[in-house]
């Protein structure tokens, strides 16, 4: 064993994917795959021999469902987990579960041709696993508290929009911001790096926990208050003017910060189609999209918000938007949600003087 090197332990029932796995990971030379399992049993154990850094853990398997194994990993021994997941609605629905459970991120487990989409992977799966390393993942409780109380919104310029973007982590930042808004919340646009078979779930997941109104993004639907537009996982989303209204466009273009959707397409449609009227904020994960763009809407007049270090699960993209001097503000995750109403009250008191 090389000393400083991230430790993965691989769990799949499938011995193809157990073997591309060790071969991909120990290809690059600040990880190594400690030991691959077949099944959370197997897995159990050589947790405790080998307290791997990282946890590669599929969904399907034999003797203990992949979930059942993470939500009682979650709960008596935290780790980073990356889940495996194949890009199916029924994958996209249990990955959801894994990231509310505590799962850091998801690898997409190619459906054809697995060994050469494996390879493909390589980069990316190498990335995650070292955003893994370093995330701070917690301790979870089963959800039997209520809920957060709603917040409550004054009056509400129809011209004021929210502007969140968040890569690892930010499923559940995004729900935990999300569920506190008021059904009357100013117009959301969301940009969350996702694949595109996983965005609709999402939404779908997040209209039936939110006052507001949560869909995928149409593309040159109109934008109106009480709803919340996330992007299409395979498109990026723009903030247009069309007369006195604002609208959503979608497209394919290339990639930008290597996502698409990006997060700094978004802000910087904000910044210039929107300047005062919109409020951003850059919520957890890794690498640096948003941060330009966060600084492009600071620049422009808008209020700006970063989640703060301690509240991310990868303080990857706000610490970039801090460097780079585009937060306005630097907030824990459970703050987030009051300052954007309070934003938005003090403009609406602005306005009505």
């Amino acid at each position: 064993m090389s000393s400083g090197k991230i430790r993965v332990l691989c769990v799949d029932d499938s011995a193809l994917i157990r073997d591309l796995m060790r071969e991909i990971v120990n290809s690059h030379s600040d990880m190594e795959v400690v030991a691959v399992a077949q099944d959370p049993l197997v897995a159990r154990d050589l947790i405790k021999l080998h307290s791997p850094d990282v946890l590669t853990l599929d969904v399907e398997m034999p003797r203990m469902d992949g979930l059942d194994f993470l939500e009682r990993l979650m709960r008596l021994r935290p780790m980073p987990v990356l889940m495996v997941s194949s890009l199916t609605q029924a994958g996209s629905e249990v990955t959801l579960r894994a990231l509310e459970l505590g799962a850091v991120d998801f690898l997409e487990k190619p459906m054809l041709g697995i060994r050469n989409g494996m390879q493909d992977y390589s980069g990316l799966i190498a990335e995650k696993i070292r955003a893994a390393a370093r995330s701070r993942p917690r301790r979870t409780e089963p959800r039997d508290k209520a809920p957060l109380e709603r917040l409550k919104a004054p009056m509400i310029s129809s011209e004021k929009l929210l502007l969140l973007g968040a890569s690892t982590g930010g499923t559940e930042a995004l729900r935990e911001v999300l569920v506190r808004l008021p059904a009357n919340a100013p117009a959301t646009l969301i940009v969350q790096h996702m694949p595109g078979g996983f965005t609709k779930s999402f939404a779908q997941r997040l209209d039936g926990l939110c006052a507001v109104t949560v869909k995928e993004a149409e593309d040159g639907e109109r934008v109106l208050p009480g709803h919340v537009y996330i992007a299409p996982g395979d498109s990026h989303m723009k903030l247009v003017r069309s007369g006195a209204n604002y609208q959503v466009t979608l497209d394919k273009g290339p990639p930008v910060n290597r996502h698409r959707p990006s997060v700094d397409v978004l802000f910087h449609s904000g910044a210039v189609n929107a300047g005062r009227n919109a409020i951003g904020a850059l919520l957890t994960g890794m690498g640096k999209d948003g941060a330009a763009g966060l600084l492009e809407m600071f620049q422009s007049g808008s209020a700006t918000l970063a989640q703060d270090e301690e509240s991310c699960l990868v303080f990857g993209m706000p610490r970039e938007a801090i460097a780079r001097g585009g937060a306005g503000e630097v907030l824990h995750l459970d703050d987030i949600a009051p300052r954007l109403m309070a934003l938005v009250a003090e403009s609406g008191r602005a306005q009505r003087v």
